[in-house]
């Protein structure tokens, strides 16, 4: 609904931009104050008030103010925001799921299937092949490339996890055509992972890159085989430790998992519930 009204702006008069502003600055007050107090906040007459919920396709005020209340109400924060010092514990908990729920849904609504299938297929050809698959990050993705090999080598493939710059370099000069680095990267601008992903890339590995559409590391995507599973968010990485960022990281190595092992032949899946099978005597303590 916000991403509606943010898109609308630039059609609407410049009123009735005053009244879509004062929207999107606080989505939950619009929600509950009088038509009184709307109009005098944008600077606006009432009437005008009215025709801007009816140029962004509602009915009337009432009807716009329901259906925006109704979406508030659900959790989902329609402006990311920063947590405040002066912040109470409950304002924390509600800013940091929101922003997480928000994100999620947003990335559901972005992300872009076709990429994901020829990741999938690229994945899920090297791990029949017996080729390798190595994920490289280095920080906070490093912990997602742990993750991810932790995932994938439990399908029986050849997965690794890298994340010292060094023995990235050495890894990728190994690689060969049919197999597959995977870089992930918050900001795409890693020097260590834009090395790394440049040898891969020259041995004719094929390249799976997790990081922002606008980056560096997703330029190295434009040519060849190489695919770019861009995630955006409006996490300001540069004041605070990657949160969100890291959680949508997560999801698209989940999302790779899961699809890769449903292709996977028979005899690799039957590795994963063999482990499972064996880790079983681990999660029990025997009582006598």
């Amino acid at each position: 609904m916000l991403d509606r009204i943010r898109a609308a702006i630039p059609a609407l008069p410049p009123a009735e931009q005053r009244v879509a502003k004062l929207v999107l600055a606080d989505p939950r007050a619009f929600a509950t104050l009088p038509v009184v107090e709307l109009a005098e906040r944008s600077h606006v007459s009432k009437p005008t008030v009215v025709r801007f919920c009816r140029s962004v396709g509602y009915d009337g005020l009432t009807d716009f103010k329901r259906k925006l209340a109704g979406t508030v109400n659900e959790g989902v924060p329609f402006v990311h925001r920063s947590v405040d010092e002066d912040d109470k514990s409950a304002d924390i908990v509600v800013k940091v799921i929101d922003n997480a729920v928000s994100a999620f849904l947003k990335y559901r609504n972005d992300a872009t299937t076709g990429a994901f299938e020829r990741a999938i297929v690229a994945l899920t050809d090297a791990g029949k092949n017996g080729k390798r698959i190595d994920f490289y990050g280095v920080g906070n993705s490093g912990i997602v490339a742990q993750d991810a090999q932790h995932k994938f080598f439990r399908l029986g493939v050849r997965a690794t996890a890298v994340s010292d710059g060094h023995v990235q370099v050495m890894s990728a000069t190994m690689l060969r055509p049919g197999d597959c680095a995977v870089i992930i990267s918050n900001s795409g601008h890693s020097r260590d992972l834009l090395d790394a992903a440049e040898i891969a890339r020259r041995k004719g590995a094929t390249l799976v890159v997790i990081t922002a559409s606008a980056s560096p590391l997703a330029q190295l995507t434009l040519s060849g085989n190489h695919i770019l599973l861009a995630v955006d968010h409006p996490e300001d990485y540069d004041r605070y430790s990657p949160m969100v960022s890291r959680l949508l990281h997560l999801i698209v190595i989940d999302i790779l998992t899961t699809a890769v092992a449903l292709r996977l032949p028979g005899e690799l899946r039957q590795m994963l519930q063999e482990i499972k099978k064996n880790l079983r005597a681990k999660r029990y303590a025997r009582v006598d």
